[in-house]
């Protein structure tokens, strides 16, 4: 089946600058919140339900997780009235994992080549699936974080300057209720193969 208007008039567009700020900006805090959580609670490492979502503060953004590697089920609760960013398929390098990627261009590059090498990239929300093209793919600028001293990548801790791409999806505020996510991407060899199933339950505040 595939995606209904209905189903797409909850996605942001690309041409959109959602709550008022570039898809790059959304995607780099993104990372900023993904890269910054320690191996212990990462969702990448411990598969508590709502570990997906771990530290996503933002008032009007739910920053949602799925895995580095292989596929992953979870049930995850969020507030009603918040937007939701999640990633189908995406990468990072920066300069603690990679000290020879001495430039930006070159942490770029080096992402887009890994990018550029994706062939499926599948996304099915309530039942209706997504046509995921190139226009869902996000290039996010050189940022600076700082890396957890105990972190997913093994890369040394403290301040450092990364580089993201990748396919996305922004959600607009979703109704309450339950709400399927399942989302799938690999390369051309099969040797990266991530996917996730979010059962995503939106809770009234009002109640």
């Amino acid at each position: 089946m595939t995606a209904t208007n209905s189903v797409m008039s909850l996605l942001f567009s690309s041409e959109e600058r959602p709550l008022g700020r570039s898809w790059e900006h959304w995607t780099t805090r993104w990372w900023q919140w993904f890269l910054s959580i320690p191996t212990g609670d990462s969702p990448v490492t411990n598969n508590t339900d709502n570990n997906s979502c771990i530290g996503s503060s933002d008032p009007n953004v739910f920053f949602l997780a799925s895995t580095i590697g292989g596929r992953v089920e979870r049930t995850v609760k969020i507030p009603s009235g918040k937007a939701v960013l999640f990633p189908v398929i995406n990468v990072t390098i920066s300069n603690s994992e990679e000290p020879a990627l001495n430039t930006d261009s070159e942490m770029i590059s080096f992402v887009k080549h890994l990018m550029d090498d994706i062939v499926e990239k599948q996304a099915n929300i309530d039942g209706e699936e997504l046509l995921i093209s190139d226009t869902f793919r996000v290039q996010s600028p050189p940022f600076n974080f700082s890396y957890p001293p105990d972190n997913i990548f093994g890369a040394r801790g403290g301040p450092t300057r990364g580089v993201g791409d990748g396919y996305w999806i922004f959600m607009r505020p979703m109704q309450p209720g339950r709400h399927s996510i399942k989302t799938y991407g690999a390369c051309m060899s099969g040797k990266i193969q991530i996917g996730a199933e979010i059962e995503l339950i939106v809770e009234n505040n009002s109640s």
